[in-house]
C-alpha cells in the first residue's frame, strides 16, 4: 500500500477587509436578520435651531468644519448605519469629539436624532410617545454612565432597587432581584451601606448592577470605567467580561482607550468626525485599516495577540500524507525520499492531524509500525495560536508548524521563518 497523497485540506480563508465609510455609502456592520437585535440606519444628530440647510449640505458631502462655518450648526452624529447582535459586546470609540457619546445617547433618545431611525428588536425608537420610550428605557436598554449617578440618600441595595420601583414591582420582588444583580457583581454583603462608604469601583460595580438588575435586552455603558484608576479600571473589564460569559448579555460600549477596547470587544466601531470609518473584529481593524486615522490607534499596541495562525499558515498539500498507523515506518521513508521531503503530517482518513514524522526517525524506525516514529515534539497548534505562541514555536525548531482547525483537521502550516519575520517586523514598527 502506496502512502495516499491526495488528502483534501480545508483552507481557511484570509479576513475580509472591513468596510470604510464613504459619505455617500456609509459602513454597516452587517448582521443577520436572526440576530440583529439593535439596528442603526441612516442616524444623524445635528445641534442647532434650525438644522435643515446643515442636513442638506452633509448629503452634499461638505465636511463638519465647513458646515459649521457655513450655518453655525454642528454635525454631531452624520449618517450612521449599524447593526448590534443579539449577545455581543460592541465598543465604539474614537477620539475626544468623534460623536460616539453623543451617538450612544440617540439609542434611547436621551438625545433626540435629526433624522434616521433606532430600530430595538423590531421596534423603532423614533415615533415612541413619552410613556412608551420610558418603558423602553426601564426594561429594554438600560445605561451605564461614567459617573456613578447613585443616589446619595440610600443605601447600595436601595440604589440597585430604584428602577424596580419605579416600574412598580413589589417590595419583596424588587430587592431580591437587586440581592441577585448585587452578588452577580460581588457585592453581596455591601446592601446596608451607602455610595460615600464604598470606592469609586464598588460605586461603579453598583451602577452595573442597578443596570443589570432590569435585565435589558441591550445594556448602553458610556465610558463606564474611564473615571477610575487603572487597576480598579481593569478589575472591572474582567468583571464586564466574566458576566458575559455567563449572561451573553448585548452590549454597547463607549470607549476612547484602544487597549480597553481590544480587550472587551467582539467587534468595535472606529468614529471620526461624526462618521463611523470602520466596523471590524479587533483582527479585521488591525490587519486591514481603512485609511490611516484607524492605523494610528493601533501604532503603539501590541498587536501580537491578534495575528493568528490561520492568518500565517500556507495550505499543506505536499508534505501530507493520509495513513495507517501500523503501516512499517519503510513505507513512508520511501515515499518521503521519493519527493525529496525532509517532514511529512499524518492525518487519518477524515483528515485529522496525528502527528509528524521526520526522515531520520523513520530510518531508525525501519519495519517497525510508524506510530513509533511519530516526533513528539512537533505537536500542532490551534488556528486560535497568536504570535507570541508561535514564535515560542519556531525558535525551537526548524520544520513548518502543523495548523489543526476546532475538528482537529489539519487545516495548513506556518514556516518558522514568516513567524520569525514578522515577530521582527513588530520590533521594528
Amino acid at each position: 500500500m502506496t502512502p495516499d497523497l491526495n488528502v483534501a485540506i480545508p483552507s481557511v480563508e484570509p479576513t475580509a477587509r472591513a468596510a470604510a465609510v464613504r459619505h455617500a455609502r456609509p459602513a454597516v456592520a452587517q448582521a443577520t436578520a436572526a440576530d440583529t437585535i439593535l439596528q442603526l440606519r441612516h442616524l444623524s444628530k445635528v445641534f442647532g435651531p434650525k438644522p435643515a440647510e446643515a442636513v442638506q449640505m452633509m448629503k452634499q458631502g461638505r465636511g463638519r468644519n465647513e458646515i459649521f462655518e457655513a450655518t453655525g450648526h454642528m454635525v454631531a452624529v452624520e449618517d450612521v448605519s449599524l447593526d448590534v447582535r443579539a449577545g455581543e459586546i460592541f465598543v465604539i470609540m474614537g477620539l475626544s469629539g468623534s460623536g460616539k457619546s453623543t451617538l450612544v445617547r440617540l439609542l434611547n433618545r436621551l438625545i433626540e436624532p435629526t433624522s434616521g431611525s433606532v430600530v430595538l428588536e423590531g421596534r423603532d425608537i423614533a415615533p415612541m410617545t413619552t410613556t412608551e420610550l420610558r418603558d423602553v428605557r426601564r426594561k429594554s436598554m438600560a445605561m451605564v454612565f461614567q459617573s456613578f449617578a447613585l443616589l446619595p440618600n440610600r443605601t447600595v441595595l436601595d440604589n440597585i432597587a430604584y428602577g424596580l420601583e419605579v416600574a412598580g414591582l413589589k417590595k419583596d420582588e424588587r430587592y431580591a432581584t437587586a440581592r441577585a444583580a448585587l452578588e452577580r457583581v460581588g457585592l453581596g454583603s455591601y446592601e446596608k451601606l451607602y455610595p460615600h462608604e464604598l470606592s469609586g469601583g464598588m460605586q461603579q460595580r453598583v451602577g452595573l448592577a442597578r443596570a443589570l438588575a432590569v435585565n435589558p435586552s441591550v445594556l448602553l455603558m458610556d465610558e463606564a470605567f474611564s473615571a477610575l484608576d487603572p487597576l480598579i479600571r481593569s478589575e472591572m473589564q474582567n468583571e464586564l467580561l466574566r458576566l458575559q460569559k455567563e449572561e451573553q448579555r448585548t452590549i454597547v460600549f463607549i470607549s476612547h482607550d484602544i487597549e480597553e477596547a481590544l480587550k472587551i470587544g467582539g467587534r468595535i466601531g472606529i468614529m471620526k468626525d461624526g462618521r463611523l470609518i470602520q466596523v471590524g473584529t479587533p483582527a479585521e481593524l488591525i490587519h486591514s485599516p481603512a485609511d490611516d486615522y484607524v492605523r494610528d490607534f493601533f501604532r503603539h499596541v501590541d498587536v501580537s495577540r491578534f495575528l493568528k495562525a490561520s492568518m500565517l499558515m500556507n495550505r499543506a498539500d505536499e508534505g501530507v500524507f493520509r495513513c495507517d498507523l501500523d503501516a512499517p515506518a519503510r513505507r513512508y521513508l520511501d515515499e518521503m525520499i521519493a519527493r525529496n521531503l525532509d517532514c511529512a503530517y499524518l492525518c487519518d482518513e477524515a483528515g485529522r492531524f496525528v502527528g509528524c514524522v521526520t526522515l531520520d526517525r523513520l530510518h531508525k524506525a525501519k519495519d517497525r509500525p510508524v506510530r513509533e516514529a511519530l516526533h513528539a515534539d512537533l505537536h500542532a497548534v490551534s488556528v486560535d495560536a497568536d504570535l507570541h505562541e508561535l514564535a515560542d514555536i519556531a525558535l525551537a525548531r526548524e520544520y513548518d508548524v502543523p495548523v489543526i482547525d476546532h475538528n482537529g483537521v489539519l487545516a495548513g502550516v506556518v514556516s518558522c521563518r514568516n513567524i520569525l519575520k514578522q515577530v521582527l517586523a513588530r520590533r521594528s514598527a
